[in-house]
């Protein structure tokens, strides 16, 4: 054992923290949305961890889609996981900004590394015969069947609002660049890394890497590499302040702490669904099972009570 090994922690949080619903998404309105998510993430540095940071990228990637579509005619498109890497670079550069100037602030010297992130997932995953996730704009009917002709897209109907192409949601099965990442973050550096779940690639024929359209959650990719990299507190932030049995019912219940067994059983019993709590308690579960140690589940406006323990959910191993 390593009793020189700093305390880690890693923090995921949605793109929406940047681009939150009701904004029209400019450069000005995210980097003050990035200014608010550096001071979150100053507390994490307070309390003497070492921090790796994932974020989602979903109302970015959408935005740059919407973009490449009104210009079609004038620039040639980039695929889905070229554009992945676009938002990862721009929003790791407006974390990396704010970050680094909160902490100059304080007079905490620290280096901060972003890291365009291919993750692999099996090309053999069943979600690539069944894509399910909606990315892009919507299109009219026309325009749908002729991307579905010309680029063997999938597109389906969606509530009355249009056609919008869907993609494959595979399982992330390893993050190429964990050395990196591991290497960086016991070198005292910050590091952001796999947005939106990474860059999805593959090992193709040849036995080579080959980026696919596909959307990774970013839960589980963070979750892959808290396991990998061995940190000591994997935090999740979310939109409520911590977990709760039948949600928005008159009887909710509050979760402070479980173990993975409760959690696994409140699961079974669809407690969490799948477009919500689901995939981060999944996440959760997952690194727990592989040695974790704590997950915290919170959200933004609580994560300073959440890390005194005064709010939040954590979910741990087998015993308190």
């Amino acid at each position: 054992m390593n009793n020189n090994k700093p305390k880690i922690a890693l923090m995921a949080f949605g793109g929406n923290a940047l681009l939150p619903e009701g904004q029209d998404g400019s450069q000005a309105e995210q980097i003050k949305n990035s200014k608010k998510a550096a001071r979150l993430m100053s507390k994490i540095i307070r309390k003497g961890y070492e921090l790796i940071i994932v974020h989602g990228n979903g109302p970015q990637v959408g935005n740059l889609l919407i973009q490449m579509e009104e210009s079609i005619n004038n620039v040639s498109p980039y695929s889905l996981e070229i554009c992945d890497a676009m938002t990862e670079g721009s929003i790791g550069y407006m974390l990396e900004t704010s970050i680094r100037n909160e902490l100059r602030k304080e007079s905490i010297d620290k280096e901060i590394s972003t890291l365009i992130t291919p993750v692999l997932v099996d090309r053999n995953d069943p979600a690539f015969h069944n894509p399910t996730k909606p990315v892009g704009p919507f299109y009219t009917k026309s325009r749908a069947r002729e991307l579905q002709r010309k680029k063997k897209w999938a597109l389906v109907e969606d509530s009355g609002r249009g056609y919008r192409k869907v993609v494959p949601s595979p399982k992330p099965i390893d993050i190429v660049s964990k050395k990196t990442i591991h290497d960086l973050v016991l070198s005292g550096k910050i590091v952001i890394t796999a947005g939106g779940g990474g860059i999805p690639v593959i090992i193709n024929g040849k036995g080579l890497f080959q980026g696919v359209e596909a959307v990774i959650d970013k839960d589980y990719a963070a979750s892959l590499i808290a396991q990998e990299v061995g940190v000591d507190l994997f935090i999740i932030l979310t939109n409520v302040d911590r977990v709760y049995l039948n949600y928005g019912k008159p009887n909710e219940k509050p979760i402070k702490k479980m173990t993975i067994e409760k959690a696994k059983k409140y699961l079974s019993q669809g407690q969490f669904p799948t477009g919500s709590m689901g995939p981060k308690v999944k996440a959760a579960i997952e690194y727990i099972k592989h040695q974790g140690k704590e997950v915290l589940i919170t959200s933004t406006n609580y994560l300073g009570r959440a890390l005194n323990k005064q709010s939040g959910t954590r979910i741990v191993g087998s015993s308190f």
